[in-house]
């Protein structure tokens, strides 16, 4: 009776394997060497803790490459490149290691097709789906970083594009003069980057001044020697800080100096208190200068394209179906990128992009053409 396959060996047995299956099997080779030294271009760029997870998942990749090897005997040195998607990968971490390429990797690893592959190991496929979530570990990190003025800067990119674009469209279908057009469609872009720009400078100073209104003083710190034993009011200030009553009067024993405190010591690894956090809201958030300032350029950058066959020149419908076609194609552009950083698919992001805006400037150009009729 033969056997039944052991934990790390392909199941079933395939004692000879068909060719089909040794290109398949040189083709995950291939691939996983790429995403090996994918993991270790992106490891050089950085240090500490997440270079170290990076190396980890590089030789994560190297066991799973000396799987097909062995699978393969022979037939492994034979050379054969890796997929499009896995050289494009390196060239990137080679180039920028940026979130990009971390967000880019964590839909690769979320792909693979180890899971319905008879000759990949159960211990492979849960690999690879452990791998996808380390990278999106390490992807939330540079997401947080990118969160504040990335944010104002995406939005600021695609209100030009597309309220421009409308504002442009619709005054082009009531007729009027391409020079008009053109005037229209700058001066829609200066006051909506101004408008853009201020507005997020308001935003995020205020909600940056609620999160410095929320975050407590050190007053503890100095009035704790002070303190009625007896009547403990730090317990109160934890308590009122979310902490549980035992976690409060174990910190507050902690300030007051005294550590014959009858509480579980292990209650002192409860969350921390507000005194230590704060600082990472605050990165989050970003500053109200800095968010502005890309507001107010993206803004404008996006809300010049849908002017640019206006400003050499164009008129009619050569100048509506060129800025259409110029916006769809930025449109496209930022959905994917936010798609690629969010570990969402590019493509139905940018096509999303492209619905909504060609959409508003559609409902726009309708109206701008029952408008200049009923003028007419």
């Amino acid at each position: 009776m033969k056997n039944p396959p052991t934990q790390g060996q392909p199941h079933p047995e395939h004692p000879t394997p068909s060719p089909a299956e040794r290109r398949r099997w040189r083709q995950y080779l291939a691939d996983e060497q790429a995403e090996a030294a994918t993991y270790r271009y992106l490891a050089e760029r950085r240090e500490g803790e997440e270079r170290d997870i990076l190396l980890a998942l590089a030789e994560a990749e190297g066991r799973h490459e000396e799987h097909w090897r062995q699978l393969l005997g022979p037939d492994a040195d034979k050379p054969m490149r890796p997929s499009l998607r896995n050289r494009m990968l390196g060239l990137l971490a080679r180039r920028f290691g940026s979130v990009f390429v971390l967000a880019l990797a964590q839909r690769a690893e979320g792909r693979s097709p180890y899971s319905d592959d008879p000759n990949a190991t159960s211990a492979m496929a849960a690999d690879e789906q452990i791998h996808e979530e380390v990278v999106r570990g390490l992807a939330t990190r540079g997401r947080t970083r990118l969160s504040g003025n990335f944010r104002a800067a995406v939005f600021g990119a695609n209100d030009g594009l597309v309220s421009n674009l409308a504002l442009v469209m619709g005054i082009g279908a009531t007729g009027v003069s391409s020079t008009f057009v053109l005037f229209s469609g700058i001066a829609g872009l200066l006051s909506g980057a101004l408008s853009m720009g201020a507005g997020e400078y308001v935003s995020v100073r205020s909600q940056r001044e609620l999160l410095e209104a929320s975050k407590p003083t050190q007053v503890t710190l100095s009035a704790a020697k002070s303190l009625d034993i007896d009547a403990n009011e730090l317990v109160l200030v934890y308590r009122a800080r979310g902490m549980s009553r035992e976690a409060a009067e174990h910190r507050a024993a902690e300030r007051m100096g005294l550590y014959t405190c009858d509480c579980d010591p292990s209650l002192s690894l409860q969350p921390e208190t507000m005194e230590e956090a704060g600082a990472d809201e605050h990165e989050t958030v970003g500053t109200g200068l800095g968010a502005a300032i890309s507001s107010f350029c993206f803004f404008a950058s996006g809300a010049i394209i849908p002017v640019l066959p206006y400003l050499f020149g164009m008129e009619g419908l050569a100048a509506v179906v060129l800025s259409c076609t110029l916006v769809g194609i930025a449109l496209v552009l930022t959905g994917s990128v936010v798609g690629l950083l969010s570990g969402a698919s590019p493509l139905k992001r940018g096509l999303r992009q492209l619905a909504i805006g060609l959409g508003a400037a559609a409902v726009t150009y309708v109206l701008g053409m029952i408008f200049g009729t009923s003028v007419a």
